[in-house]
């Protein structure tokens, strides 16, 4: 780990880490920008221009330097189109924070080609207004078979040739499902892993995939560390777990790991991101924010002191293997 990252004038500092052997110096805090796009079916709200400006100034202006996209977020990437006029009311991006983007399938023919990844990049390099990005992962791989990704002329020999021509310096593959993402690994074309939802208080099932790929110096991100919204909003308001309707067992393991923290007089939502931050094989952990109030609170949570007697008791309350997401 490297040494806390020096203050931000007015902010909290927070740990920076390397990301796996990239070379990449990321905060332990990613802002995820999925909810920037405005995607009321998703989220159940709508976020205005004028509020993502917003939220954006507040991440620049903020300890956060590591900045989550995709081209696929919200109609015609409406979230990387409103990151972009964010770098361009600044004339540019910060030069010490870290922008990654993802490549995603035609949105009218659902291709997911090699073509189609060249396509997706040069599409996000307009909306954002940069030459280039650091980062590019493949997206949410599920939506084709991994014969036709790995195949020539597919999608992971064209993120390969990308970062042989330096038009980005790494690659990652982010998605959900585990078994799949570790068969992207063992191309050993991937410098970075991304899953979301699968390593959280009430579900362990990215943890073997994410210990082997910090081991063999892999870049480890963990996304939504609340579940979808139930270990922020607690499980009374959000009955859902991973965007989908789960067994009734783990909105029950919640509620018993929310009485818990209100024992100790601490937030669930502070419980369930320090639970990502503070595993050693995770280099950032990503939190998706559309205000600029839910940035200084992110902030907050990460930086709260939590009682050492608490992680024993959480742990105690873990649902059963069986539940969790595959």
């Amino acid at each position: 780990m490297n040494p806390t990252a020096s203050h931000r004038e007015g902010n909290t500092a927070l740990p920076r880490h390397p990301l796996g052997s990239t070379g990449l110096d990321v905060t332990a805090l990613c802002v995820g920008t999925s909810p920037l796009a405005s995607m009321k079916r998703l989220y159940g709200y709508d976020v205005s221009d004028e509020r993502a400006a917003s939220t954006l100034d507040a991440v620049f202006d903020g300890p956060i330097r590591f900045i989550d996209t995709s081209n696929g977020y919200g109609e015609d990437g409406s979230a990387e189109r409103r990151i972009g006029a964010a770098i361009a009311a600044r004339s540019g991006l910060p030069a010490d924070i870290v922008l990654a983007t993802k490549v995603d399938p035609d949105p009218e023919t659902g291709a997911f080609d090699g073509a189609r990844v060249r396509a997706s990049y040069e599409e996000s390099l307009e909306r954002l207004g940069v030459d280039r990005v650091p980062l590019l992962h493949l997206h949410d791989p599920e939506r084709i078979s991994f014969d036709e990704a790995v195949a020539p002329g597919g999608a992971v020999e064209a993120l390969v040739a990308l970062k042989e021509a330096g038009a980005v310096d790494f690659i990652g593959v982010a998605g959900g499902p585990v078994d799949l993402l570790q068969q992207y690994l063992d191309t050993e074309a991937f410098d970075v892993v991304l899953s979301h939802n699968r390593y959280t208080l009430l579900d362990r099932s990215a943890q073997r995939l994410f210990e082997g790929a910090h081991e063999r110096g892999i870049g480890v991100i963990n996304a939504a560390p609340y579940g979808g919204g139930m270990l922020a909003k607690g499980p009374d308001t959000q009955s859902k777990y991973g965007y989908g309707e789960r067994d009734d067992r783990i909105a029950d393991a919640a509620r018993a790991m929310q009485a818990a923290c209100e024992r100790y007089g601490v937030p669930l939502a502070a419980a369930a991101l320090q639970f990502s931050l503070r595993a050693a094989f995770v280099d950032s952990t990503v939190v998706g924010v559309s205000s600029p109030e839910r940035v200084a609170e992110t902030v907050g949570f990460a930086t709260l002191e939590l009682p050492d007697e608490l992680w024993p008791e959480l742990e105690s309350l873990v649902p059963p293997s069986s539940l969790w997401l595959n």
